[in-house]
């Protein structure tokens, strides 16, 4: 009786699990390492700039306070989503982004491009109770984030942190990031993130 070589693989667990292991590393080597070397998604897009100090504690209130488990950041490149929320996601709009938070539910819109979209006093009230400006949003509301206020003693360490990962802040950022939050409002530091989510792919198009 011939010997049926898939069953030797099939029937033997150590066998497959080695061979699954082979297929794998053989995969990454085709698919994923060139990415590293692809110079469009190692580069920051042109006219990117580092988020100020208010941002980044925007920024680290939006990750806090869960926004990104109801909201992505990545539109994919289909036409229902670009004629819905403008230019598709690129690499270089993340390179700085420690994190990434592109998500994977959306229960609420894509925020990629809501920078500039309203105004300040909108996102505040938004944000203050979201039925006040769309009926129907089943979102919470944040109105703490208009009493809290920032300190900024950790702030130049988060710059500093996110300077050895690659984001170029200069010596000046980082030793005025403190005192240009000190005093604000975390409900400020997350309207002022929001506001430049996708701007820089707004001003090439």
């Amino acid at each position: 009786m011939a010997i049926n070589k898939h069953e030797i693989v099939e029937k033997n667990v150590g066998v497959l699990m080695v061979m699954i292991c082979i297929a794998i590393s053989f995969a990454t080597l085709v698919e994923i390492v060139p990415l590293f070397f692809q110079k469009d998604l190692n580069e920051p897009v042109p006219g990117m700039k580092p988020l100020t100090a208010l941002q980044l504690e925007g920024r680290d209130i939006y990750i806090r306070e869960g926004c990104h488990v109801c909201h992505t950041q990545m539109i994919r490149p289909l036409r229902a989503e670009t004629e819905r929320y403008g230019h598709y996601s690129v690499a270089g709009e993340s390179v700085w982004d420690h994190p990434f938070l592109w998500g994977s539910k959306r229960t609420g819109p894509d925020l990629a491009r809501i920078g500039e979209k309203y105004s300040d006093d909108w996102q505040y009230v938004h944000l203050m109770n979201p039925r006040d400006v769309v009926p129907e949003s089943n979102m919470p509301g944040f109105p703490w984030l208009a009493e809290n206020k920032l300190d900024g003693e950790l702030t130049a360490k988060k710059m500093e942190i996110f300077r050895n990962f690659g984001v170029p802040y200069t010596d000046a950022d980082i030793q005025g990031g403190a005192a240009s939050v000190k005093g604000k409002t975390e409900m400020e530091a997350l309207i002022a993130y929001l506001q430049q989510l996708g701007t820089v792919m707004k001003q090439r198009r």
